[in-house]
């Protein structure tokens, strides 16, 4: 099984607190997903995040084909960090961690994700393709987070979560 490395940092500007939990909440992640993934969280989002936190989505990532993925929050240090990892779906192998630092300019999120392709080796030549989507994904959150987190002056909450006050 070959191993790829995904690596992502980014300041965000607001207070610790808020852009803890924005993150900290399952139902953000649909509004830092690209609309062409059509995503959709089916269960285990009611609560804030917690170790053993069991998420369940429909995705369609490739070729507009439905797909379950589900994954779990294995670790979890308030305000530090936390640790999914896939349970179900299109990869092999899935470890993505997320991690909160405060910087001299704001909070810097760093993603730090492992994955392997399924039917390694025979899926090796798809990489490239799996890899453009996958920087594609980032690529799309890494602008939804800048407007949620714009400057110094603070947390957007309409702006992200369009359905709370």
């Amino acid at each position: 099984m070959h191993l790829h490395r995904l690596e992502r940092k980014q300041i965000l500007y607001g207070k610790h607190s808020a852009i803890w939990s924005f993150f900290s909440d399952p139902v953000n992640l649909q509004a830092i997903t690209p609309e062409w993934m059509h995503f959709t969280i089916r269960s285990g989002h009611e609560k804030a995040m917690f170790p053993g936190q069991i998420l369940n989505y429909r995705i369609k990532a490739i070729a507009n084909i439905p797909m379950t993925w589900v994954t779990e929050i294995t670790h979890v240090q308030e305000g530090v960090f936390f640790v999914d990892e896939q349970r179900f779906g299109p990869y092999r192998f899935w470890h993505h961690l997320h991690r909160f630092t405060p910087c001299d300019k704001g909070i810097l999120m760093e993603d730090s994700i492992h994955y392997a392709l399924p039917m390694d080796p025979f899926s090796r030549p798809l990489h490239p393709l799996i890899r453009t989507r996958l920087d594609a994904v980032f690529d799309f959150r890494e602008k939804a987070v800048e407007a949620c987190f714009p400057d110094t002056s603070g947390f957007i909450l309409k702006k992200c979560r369009p359905d709370k006050p």
